[in-house]
């Protein structure tokens, strides 16, 4: 599982077997020992070529040190509040011919946000609860 890092993240609440992070801004490298301290099977992090830019060389030096893969990535735009549920949900009943307006009513999502979920969402990233995770 991959999850989005911010510096106020809160470490406690990270799942045990997440596997790869991805930083969303740069992240003190105190923070970073205790993140990796957490999560044992992290041996990704992910990141902007923007926050590679204004990470540390000191952070860098570690993250290569405790052999963990830094890996330029974009993963722009906001991440989907539905959860994965109603989304398959959604995305079976317009399979099954449902019109925008029947899957509105059976799922209580706005008719808006099933066409935009169906037609354009890049749907690698979503919300769950208040951490984004990101699918593979």
């Amino acid at each position: 599982m991959k999850i989005a890092v911010y510096p106020e993240t809160n470490i406690s609440k990270l799942p045990l077997d997440t596997d790869a992070i991805h930083l969303v801004r740069p992240v003190a490298k105190k923070k970073l020992e205790k993140i990796l301290a957490r999560c044992r099977g992290c041996n990704e992090i992910s990141l902007s070529k923007s926050c590679m830019q204004r990470l540390p060389l000191k952070t860098r030096k570690f993250l290569e040190k405790a052999k963990v893969r830094l890996v330029l990535e974009s993963r722009r735009g906001r991440a989907i509040g539905i959860s994965l549920e109603k989304m398959l949900k959604a995305i079976e009943l317009r399979k099954d011919y449902q019109s925008l307006r029947e899957i509105e009513k059976l799922t209580d999502i706005p008719k808006s946000t099933v066409h935009y979920l169906l037609k354009y969402a890049d749907r690698t990233k979503i919300k769950n609860g208040k951490n984004t995770v990101y699918l593979k």
